[in-house]
Formats: C-alpha cells, sequence, structure tokens
C-alpha cells in the first residue's frame, strides 16, 4: 500500500512540473532582432549616414584643396628662383635675353619639356597621377598627363589632354595687347626679376580644361579674364577657372601666397588687370 501510494503521488506531481515547464518554455525571451527591428535599425542608420555624407565630402573636399593650394605654393616658389639670376642663371633659350625670360620659359622647366626634357629619350610620355609632376597637378584632377618633346609650352600638344590640365598660367604675363601706328596687336612679354615686386598678382590657378575646350582654346595652360584687353582676350575665351573646391578657385599669386574664393575677380586686391610694361 504505501508503495502504491508513493507511486501515485509521483506520477499527480509530473504533470503538473510539465506544464510548468511548458510555461517557462512559452514565456522565455527570443534571442536575436525581429524583422521589424532590424527594418527600423537600417532606416536609423540610413538617416544618420544622409546626415553625415554631406559633412564627409566637404571635409575630404577640403583636405583635397589644401593639398591643390600646397603644390601652387610650391610652383610660385620654383618661380621666385627662376625669377632670380643670381639664383637661377640658366633659363634654357631665354639665356640670350640678357637677365630676361619667359612666362613660358618657366612652365617647360617645372614641366620638365621642350629645352628642359628630363623623360629620357621617348618623344611623348604619358604620366599618371602619382608617377611624378604632382607640383602641377590639382589633386581633384585625376587624369593621366601627356607630354611631348620638342614642343614649347605656348603649343598646343605640350601638355595635354586639355580637359586634364590643372592650372592654368596668367596670360598677361605671356602676351600683351600693344598699340602701333596701324591698330593693337598682340606682343610677346619678356619678364625680369622686377616681377616680384607685384606680389598680388596673380601667376597661376585651377582651370576647366574641358571648359576651355569648350570655348575654342586647346592651350588652357594660358589663362586670363578679359578686362581691358578686348583685342587679345575678349568675350572672356580665356577665362576657364576650375571652381573645384567647394565651389571655390585656388590661386596662387607672385608673392608665393594662395588664396580661394568662389568670386576671384570679385577679390579686392588681387591685380588682375596687371600687365608688364
Amino acid at each position: 500500500m504505501t508503495v502504491t501510494t508513493s507511486t501515485s503521488r509521483a506520477r499527480a506531481v509530473l504533470p503538473a512540473q510539465r506544464g510548468q515547464a511548458g510555461v517557462r518554455s512559452q514565456s522565455s525571451p527570443s534571442l536575436g532582432f525581429t524583422l521589424v527591428e532590424l527594418m527600423v535599425t537600417v532606416a536609423i542608420i540610413g538617416v544618420l549616414l544622409s546626415l553625415l555624407a554631406p559633412a564627409l565630402q566637404r571635409t575630404i573636399g577640403s583636405a583635397r584643396g589644401f593639398k591643390c593650394q600646397a603644390a601652387l605654393r610650391n610652383v610660385a616658389f620654383d618661380f621666385a628662383l627662376f625669377a632670380d639670376p643670381a639664383i637661377h642663371p640658366s633659363r634654357g633659350a631665354d639665356a640670350q635675353h640678357n637677365n630676361r625670360f619667359r612666362i613660358s620659359t618657366f612652365q617647360e622647366s617645372e614641366y620638365g619639356i621642350d629645352e628642359f626634357w628630363s623623360h629620357g629619350d621617348q618623344a611623348q610620355v604619358t604620366i599618371e597621377p602619382g608617377e611624378s609632376l604632382d607640383h602641377m597637378r590639382c589633386s581633384e584632377v585625376a587624369g593621366a598627363m601627356t607630354i611631348s618633346r620638342n614642343v614649347p609650352c605656348t603649343d598646343a600638344g605640350s601638355i595635354g589632354p586639355a580637359q586634364n590640365v590643372s592650372y592654368g598660367f596668367n596670360a598677361r604675363l605671356n602676351r600683351i595687347e600693344v598699340t602701333a601706328p596701324w591698330g593693337i596687336q598682340s606682343e610677346p612679354v619678356l619678364l625680369t626679376h622686377e616681377i616680384m615686386e607685384s606680389p598680388d598678382v596673380p601667376l597661376l590657378w585651377d582651370v576647366d580644361g574641358a571648359h576651355a575646350l569648350a570655348n575654342g582654346v586647346n592651350t588652357p595652360q594660358f589663362s586670363t579674364p578679359t578686362l581691358d584687353m578686348q583685342y587679345l582676350y575678349g568675350n572672356d575665351r580665356f577665362w576657364f577657372p576650375g571652381k573645384r573646391h567647394n565651389g571655390s578657385v585656388n590661386v596662387a599669386f607672385i608673392g608665393g601666397h594662395v588664396l580661394s574664393s568662389r568670386q576671384p575677380l570679385e577679390e579686392a586686391g588681387w591685380q588682375w588687370g596687371f600687365a608688364p610694361n
């Protein structure tokens, strides 16, 4: 009798225990995310990225802009050395001009073309970004640059393709208008070290090579606004600034400083109309 009673009690308890275990099993929390929770999380991440992306893009653009400014500053520094006959007495073909030189000769020395050719025996060399000549490239212009031997910087084909040219030099330092008895004509400019006495004259800046081609200009390495030179640089044909740094163009000056502006022609003190005598 005693054994039977104990067995019955055990059997009576087991269903209750199984029931309690079943209740606990059904009420235990689920591990992981539900589909709704996952979708909400993804939506929140998407919103955060949409808010942060413009700021991140501006930050990256600013960093590239600073790199471009550093390159321009290096070119301006080289120009100061090139302009000083005591420091840079050898100016290639301009040695015959008695301490005077052309801006195109300085360009050729920077690119290493024409009489300054420094790229082996090849007649033409294609240089990818990062290989060399980085100081003659804007960090926002990623295309390859092709340079040709025995072609002066004033000629089309010396540097190209035009849409990959980063910087344009002040064309007023290359050619100016001169009034003659028979009318207006253009003449080449020969610079001297006295040009360094005009520190606020723009020397070179970001240009848009594709815009230059659209204007019919295949030498975007020279640029200038029209201003008073209607004959030589009329209709702003040679004015194609590259506003690729958050809408601004970087400009390097004779004095070596580099400034950035969305409206460069409206900046006080920037001597865009300067022309050497």
